[in-house]
Parts: C-alpha cells; structure tokens; sequence
C-alpha cells in the first residue's frame, strides 16, 4: 500500500492516513482515547464485567495497526484474564510500519516487543504472545473469513461507511456477526439510522452509548 503516512492525532498519539481509502485508521481526536473508549471500555471492560469469565475470545474486523490489540492485551494481563484475539486484515501493515507507530508507550515493554516479533508469525497462525494471549491475523477479506471459533466480543473497526459502505451492508454483518455467541457484544465507534436497523435484523438489542472524543454516540449491541 503505497503513499500511507503518519498523522498526529489531538491525544498526541499516531495514526495512518490511507490515500487509497482517503482516511485514517484512527479518529484524529484521539487514536489512543478512541481504542480505549470504543473497544477496550465498552466493549472488552464491558463483556467481563457483565459475565463471570476468566477467559475472553475477540474478533476484530479491521486489525490495522494493531492498537485495539495491544491495548486489550495489556487490559486482560492486568485482570489475569486469558484472551483469544483474531483480527481480520485484507491489507496487513509491514512490520516496520506498525514498529513505528510508538504504540509502545502505552502498553508494557514486554508485552509490545512480544507482538512485533511474533507480528509476522500470526499472519501464518496462532501465536502466543504472553501467558495470557494469543493472537492471530487473518489476511482476508470480510466475506472470505471463515472460522470454527465462536467470540464473545466484536470489535467492528472498517473504515467509515462513506469510505467503505460495502463493509457496512446487512449482509456484511450478518457474515461476521455469526461467529458470535449469544450474549456477545458487538462495538463500532459509528452510530447511523442503517446501522441500528441492521444490527436489530439480525437480532441484537442495541443500545447507544457514550461516543469516545468527537463523537456523541456510538453503538453497543448484545446478541439475543
């Protein structure tokens, strides 16, 4: 992917700007304030709080540069929670680029060097990353992703609908909604008339809730 280049976001954390999709991987209020409201609060804090469970499996749709990852990582080694993480990345970042992000001043030096070195290996299969974690990227796109795993939590991270609206459509939900158990949240910093319509189709309840800098809202929904 050529021409991709760093943004500064307004929490002083780094972003990727996509030319070929025309926006950021990030929301530029605040890349490191978004991953931690968004996916780590509402929706990885918020499954764990709410079910009695020592071990936690997340799918991502969108695995970017891996601050979602990182960050839930670090979240599960604090609450000596076991994390099952796959994310789901048609166009996977070099190791040099996500090595450049800085991404390492906000989760533990062990933790953040585990995952470049392990980066590249879990593109192929599983890795362990430490004693609680493992993680696993699948090169694909969204409607070729196939898997025996069931998750508990969905991290829905695409780029936005004006950009991407193919990412968006209910059938592009449905196919990775399904490999959610009943009970599983579903999280997107976004929040559209569409979406929630979608989301209630195909038998969630949704709630809105408490957008991350920039955004008033975003949504949260539970499988039934």
């Amino acid at each position: 992917m050529a021409n991709l280049h760093f943004v500064v976001t307004a929490d002083g954390s780094k972003t990727i700007f996509n030319p070929s999709v025309g926006e950021n991987y990030h929301s530029k209020h605040g890349a490191l304030q978004e991953s931690k409201h968004v996916f780590v609060k509402s929706g990885l804090h918020f499954f764990l709080e709410n079910n009695n469970q020592t071990e936690v499996s997340v799918l991502e749709v969108g695995f970017g540069t891996g601050l979602n990852f990182l960050l839930s990582a670090e979240y599960c080694f604090d609450k000596k929670a076991a994390l099952n993480y796959t994310g789901i990345e048609a166009f996977p970042l070099s190791s040099e680029m996500i090595g450049s992000t800085e991404y390492g001043d906000y989760v533990s030096e062990r933790l953040y060097n585990s995952f470049l070195q392990n980066y590249k290996d879990s593109l192929k299969a599983e890795v362990g990353i430490n004693e609680y974690c493992k993680l696993q990227v699948v090169n694909c796109k969204l409607e070729e992703f196939k898997s025996k795993k069931q998750f508990d939590v969905l991290y829905f991270d695409a780029f936005a609908a004006i950009h991407q609206p193919e990412m968006w459509t209910t059938q592009a939900l449905e196919h990775c909604c399904k490999y959610l158990t009943p009970g599983g949240v579903f999280v997107t910093y976004a929040i559209t008339g569409n979406l929630k319509r979608s989301m209630k189709s195909l038998g969630f309840d949704i709630e809105k809730a408490p957008g991350a800098p920039g955004k008033r809202e975003m949504l949260r929904a539970i499988k039934k």
